[in-house]
C-alpha cells in the first residue's frame, strides 16, 4: 500500500540545490555539528495491557527517552524512534544497543527516542506442560508494533495540538530498531493493511491486542506512517506485505545469525524452540530490489547477531559501519542527496569526531583495512603534520613525522589485527580517527 510520506513524484526527487541547501544548512545531518545531547527521560507517549506468563494482562505505561542536540535552534527537526532488542521479552530503552546511536543521530542533529514497550510472552517463561508457540510469539511482535505505532502517533500529536514540545517535523519520522526493535520497524512500515494482521495471532484470547493494525496504545486519529526505516538484525513476518512505493529501507545483518535468520526461515526462542518462519533482512532487500523500493543492505560477512553491539574491536568496526552508513541514507531521506550505501573512501568515520572542522574532514579508508589504508591530508592544505597510531592499550605503534602530502598511504605490515586510534598532529592541535586493521 503506497503511503503519503513515501510516495514521491520525480519531480519532488529533483530537489534543486537551493531547496536541499535551506532545508539542511550546512554540515547538519553529515557531521557532528553538535557537542552531545540534552535528555528527558521518562515521557509516557501511551499505554495498553501487557501479559504474563498466566495471560493476564495488567496496564503499563509507556515511556521513552528524548535526546535532543545540545544548543540547537532549528525549530522543524527530523526524528528517528529507536526500539532495543530483547527478542521481546528483555531489553530497555536505556540499553547498550541503542544509547549510542540515539547519542550519536542527536550530535548528528535528528531528534532521537528510544522507546520502551510492552515485553513478554504468555506461557513464557515454560513449563512442561505449557510452551510457547507462534500464537504468544506473534502476540508479543503485535503488541510492540502497536507500541511503535503509538510513539509515532505521539509526536505527531503533540506537532498539531501540544505545542510540539520538542520541535520535530511530523514529514520526516524514522524508525529505526535493533533485533527485535528492527522486526518493529519493519512491521510498522509494511504491516499497513488490516487483511495483513497475522491469522494466527488471538486477539481476543491475548491481551492489550485490539485495535486492528494501528492498536489502542494510545493518540488515536493521527498517522503512524513513517519516512524509512533502519533495520539491524530485525526481520519481516511476511515480504509480500511490501508493495511498490512503500518506504525506503537500509538493513544491517549477519550471515551467521543464530537468533533472526539473514533470509527466510523459522526463528527459535532461546535456540531451541521454534516459534514463527520469518523473512529476515536479505529477502527483505532482494523484495525491494524487485518492487523498486529505495534500499540498501549491509551484509556483515560470517558475523552473528548484532555484531555492533560491545566495545570489542569487532563491534566498534561494525557500529562504525552501521553509522557511518546510516547516516547517509538518513541525509538522503532528509536533504534528497544522492544514495550512497556503501562504506567507502567517499565517507569518514563519525565515531569519535573532532568538533573541529578539519577534524571532521579527516578521511582514513579503508576502514576496516587489510594490508595498506590511505589517510586523506587535503584539510590541512599542506601544512607539516605527525602521524601516530595507538594501539587499544594507548601503546604508539607508529609514528611518521614531517609529512606534508595531501595523501598518505600506510602499510600495516606487523601490526596485529585490532582497533586502534589514528592521531593526527598539526600546529599543537590534534584530531583522531578510529581505524580497524583485518
Amino acid at each position: 500500500m503506497k503511503k503519503i510520506y513515501t510516495a514521491i513524484t520525480a519531480v519532488a526527487l529533483l530537489l534543486s540545490a537551493a531547496t536541499a541547501n535551506a532545508q539542511c544548512p550546512g554540515e547538519r545531518y553529515h557531521n557532528f555539528v553538535f557537542p552531545g545531547h540534552t535528555l528527558t527521560s521518562g515521557v509516557q507517549y501511551g499505554s495498553n495491557l501487557k501479559t504474563n506468563y498466566a495471560g493476564v494482562g495488567t496496564m503499563q505505561n509507556l515511556l521513552m527517552d528524548i535526546y535532543q542536540p545540545t544548543g540547537d535552534t532549528m525549530s522543524n527537526r527530523p526524528l528517528v524512534i529507536v526500539a532495543h532488542g530483547g527478542s521481546f521479552i528483555g531489553g530497555s530503552k536505556t540499553g547498550t544497543d541503542v544509547v549510542q546511536l540515539c547519542k550519536d543521530l542527536a550530535k548528528l542533529g535528528y531528534v532521537a527516542v528510544s522507546i520502551d514497550y510492552r515485553l513478554g510472552m504468555t506461557n513464557f517463561p515454560f513449563s512442561s506442560t505449557h510452551t510457547v508457540d507462534s500464537t504468544d510469539a506473534g502476540a508479543a511482535v503485535m503488541r510492540a508494533v502497536h507500541d511503535g505505532r503509538a510513539a509515532v502517533r505521539y509526536f505527531r500529536k503533540n506537532a498539531a495540538v501540544g505545542g510540539n514540545t520538542y520541535k520535530i517535523d511530523p514529514n520526516n519520522i524514522f524508525f529505526a530498531g535493533v533485533s527485535a526493535g528492527g522486526f518493529i520497524a519493519v512491521h510498522v512500515a509494511y504491516m499497513d493493511q488490516l487483511s495483513e494482521f497475522p491469522s494466527y495471532v488471538d486477539t481476543t484470547g491475548q491481551p492489550g491486542l485490539h485495535g486492528g493494525i494501528e492498536g489502542e496504545s494510545g493518540n488515536p486519529g493521527y498517522s503512524s506512517d513513517v519516512k524509512a526505516v533502519v533495520n539491524v538484525c530485525g526481520a519481516l513476518g511476511d515480504v509480500n506485505w511490501m508493495q511498490p512505493g512503500d518506504e525506503p529501507i537500509i538493513s544491517f545483518h549477519g550471515t551467521n545469525d543464530n537468533t533472526v535468520p539473514y533470509g527466510s526461515a523459522t526463528i527459535y526462542l532461546s535456540g531451541t524452540y521454534p516459534l514463527l518462519v520469518v523473512d529476515g533482512s536479505s529477502t527483505i532487500a532482494a523484495k525491494a530490489d524487485a518492487l523498486g523500493i529505495e534500499n540498501c543492505f549491509e551484509t556483515w560477512e560470517g558475523q552473528d547477531h548484532v555484531p555492533e553491539v560491545g566495545t570489542s574491536a569487532n563491534a566498534l568496526a561494525h557500529y562504525d559501519s552501521m553509522l557511518v552508513m546510516t547516516r547517509s541514507f538518513l541525509q538522503r531521506q532528509v536533504c534528497g542527496t544522492p544514495l550512497v550505501c556503501g562504506y567507502n573512501g567517499a565517507l569518514y568515520s563519525v565515531v569519535g569526531i573532532s568538533e573541529n572542522t578539519i577534524g571532521q574532514c579527516l578521511n582514513v579508508y579503508p576502514n576496516p583495512s587489510e594490508g595498506t589504508f590511505t589517510i586523506d591530508l587535503s584539510a590541512f592544505k599542506g601544512a607539516e603534520v605527525q602521524i601516530d597510531l595507538y594501539d587499544v592499550l594507548g601503546q604508539n605503534v607508529k609514528s611518521i613525522r614531517s609529512v606534508k602530502d595531501d595523501r598518505l598511504s600506510v602499510a600495516s605490515e606487523g601490526l596485529k589485527s585490532g582497533l586502534y586510534t589514528l592521531t593526527v598532529t598539526s600546529n599543537g592541535k590534534q584530531f583522531s580517527r578510529k581505524l580497524t586493521l583485518k
